[in-house]
């Protein structure tokens, strides 16, 4: 099922873009500690908000060079009160790949120094250009996706188990036990989601560290938002449980939890795996809302929702562009991840494509 369902994934146009897009960014995202110029501990104070460095294959006489880049001084305008930044072309500073550099642990197990790409020890390569403290944009890009694409996944894994069983159990007793359970489940999706979220993240004791303050949001999540899944579940169970099979599987004996997961749930299947795919960016947009506000990930920890925290200010909307990455990457992640939904709804469920 699922080979053939990747198989008609793939020719659809759009789909098989968002896919590759999504395959790019996790690829990224696995190999970052190798892809990035710097660790993610790096920081130079001192070349706060540099630009972009610009790399040159064109030699000062106009003849092809090995790509090369040049340090950045930092120098005070007089005239418009501002702090600027000019190339020091007075030393050469040449690009090299797989080449050593700041040594870290890949995966945090295997300690290595080899980088994709970076530069002599006495360069500076900000191919995004840096933060106020001087971090490589792009380096915490790379591991502050880490953290904003795996979470809604994560969520995932505990909020599906718990809405399967809660609505196939409340699906399958019916009667008074649905009633309550439906109540408590409506009772739950009353409360807005996304308030609730900060409230909960607000009260997280300030001296945790960010892992232990990333599982607890990914238990937060998954908590708010089991029920109206459940609730979709549950729905589907009470027109699956009057099926022949599931009444042969009672004649024969069979125990009511066997049969809810045995014969009833498997067939859900295919809601699942759409309500899957289309549940992930509204977790990156969450965590990255949160986040934004300053509730979720803390600094000097990365995520796509704190490092666009820095590009609220309308000076560095202007005059630091490169700020704003992070939100490009969470739109462009978002709208793959609402495609390939799409599609795998349409797959799946031929009646609801839209004509």
């Amino acid at each position: 099922m699922i080979r053939d369902l990747f198989k008609q994934l793939w020719k659809d146009k759009f789909a098989r873009i968002a896919v590759i897009v999504l395959g790019i960014i996790y690829f990224a995202l696995f190999f970052a500690d190798f892809l990035a110029p710097y660790t993610k501990d790096f920081s130079d104070r001192s070349m706060a908000y540099v630009p972009p460095s610009k790399i040159f294959t064109i030699d000062e006489n106009g003849k092809l060079s090995r790509p090369y880049t040049y340090n950045y001084k930092r120098e005070f305008d007089s005239n418009d009160l501002k702090i600027i930044y000019t190339p020091d072309r007075s030393q050469k500073h040449y690009v090299r790949f797989f080449s050593h550099g700041q040594p870290y642990k890949f995966l945090g197990l295997i300690p290595m120094k080899r980088h994709l790409v970076t530069t002599d020890e006495c360069g500076r390569l900000f191919l995004l250009g840096t933060d106020i403290n001087g971090r490589d944009v792009f380096s915490r890009i790379l591991f502050g996706g880490r953290i904003s694409m795996t979470i809604g996944f994560l969520a995932l894994f505990v909020l599906f188990p718990i809405g399967l069983l809660y609505g196939g159990v409340a699906g399958y007793f019916g009667g008074k036990v649905d009633m309550v359970m439906m109540r408590f489940a409506e009772a739950v999706m009353s409360i807005p989601s996304f308030y609730l979220l900060i409230i909960l993240a607000s009260i997280l004791p300030s001296g945790m560290t960010s892992v232990q303050r990333f599982m607890l949001i990914v238990i937060i999540l998954a908590l708010i938002g089991w029920a109206g899944f459940a609730r979709v579940v549950r729905g589907m169970v009470l027109s699956i449980k009057n099926q022949e099979y599931v009444q042969a599987a009672k004649s024969i004996g069979a125990s009511r939890f066997r049969i809810i997961v045995k014969h009833i749930l498997p067939q859900t299947t295919s809601f699942v795996i759409v309500a899957m795919t289309l549940s992930v960016p509204s977790y990156i947009l969450s965590e990255s809302g949160l986040s934004f506000l300053g509730l979720g990930i803390q600094q000097p920890d990365a995520s796509w929702g704190n490092m666009l925290k820095e590009a609220q200010e309308y000076t560095n909307i202007i005059y630091r562009p490169w700020l704003l990455t992070p939100g490009f990457l969470i739109f462009i992640a978002v709208l793959a991840f609402n495609l390939i939904g799409d599609t795998i709804r349409d797959i799946l469920d031929p009646k609801s494509k839209t004509r």
